[in-house]
């Protein structure tokens, strides 16, 4: 019964997170001037509009069954890259919007439940803040690998020559494929740096409410 209530707490977290970081990247790319997202519905906090059933709910579900690190991603906004302002480096600040958010996310819940005591409590409320800051803090460093379609894939864009964007614009027709492939495959690498990022951002925290973490 105790796993149950854990997975749904999960599920519930990440329903929520998701929708707040494709709501990011939407509203950004409106405001640079792209409506593809207004127009497809994607401005919407309805969950269905956003997740992938398997970045979303499969693999985050794996891992919490593994006892791994939950991370995960979404269904991409749409995006016309050719209305935006400021062309690859627009992209690259609707792409960053997202795991901004959800470090923007954990890093609240973290206060408030630091604050509160709710991280240290043992109850319903104590996992909810837990799983609040550490699948944010999950989804936000796994969309920042600079493979595509992952948000860290247009920040280097941005940044690449273009050898570089080249090579990018080839493997994008395969992103999915291949960020599946390195999940499966190099699972323990990607574990080793999901979790120093995490353990990373945690300090980070903690410095910021003058402990050590």
């Amino acid at each position: 019964m105790e796993f149950i209530i854990e997975t749904i707490i999960v599920l519930a977290v990440i329903l929520f997170s998701m929708v707040l970081h494709e709501l990011a990247h939407g509203f950004v790319a409106y405001k640079l001037g792209d409506d593809t997202a207004k127009d497809d519905g994607r401005l919407t906090l309805n969950p269905l509009k956003h997740l992938d059933p398997w970045l979303s709910i499969a693999m985050p579900l794996l891992l919490l069954f593994s006892g791994g690190p939950v991370f995960g991603g979404a269904k991409p906004v749409p995006v016309d890259s050719s209305k935006l302002k400021w062309g690859a480096w627009g992209m690259a600040l609707v792409s960053i919007a997202g795991p901004l958010t959800n470090f923007l996310i954990a890093f609240v819940a973290f206060l408030i439940g630091f604050y509160s005591g709710a991280l240290d409590s043992a109850g319903l409320v104590g996992q909810v803040f837990v799983n609040l800051v550490m699948v944010n803090l999950g989804f936000g460093i796994f969309n920042l690998i600079p493979i595509p379609p992952l948000d860290g894939s247009r920040v280097l864009y941005a940044l690449a020559p273009d050898g570089v964007r080249s090579l990018m614009d080839r493997i994008e027709p395969y992103g999915i494929m291949i960020v599946l492939l390195f999940v499966m495959a190099g699972s323990g690498i990607l574990n080793r740096l999901m979790l120093g990022g995490i353990q990373g951002m945690l300090k980070l925290f903690y410095t910021v409410v003058g402990l050590t973490g």
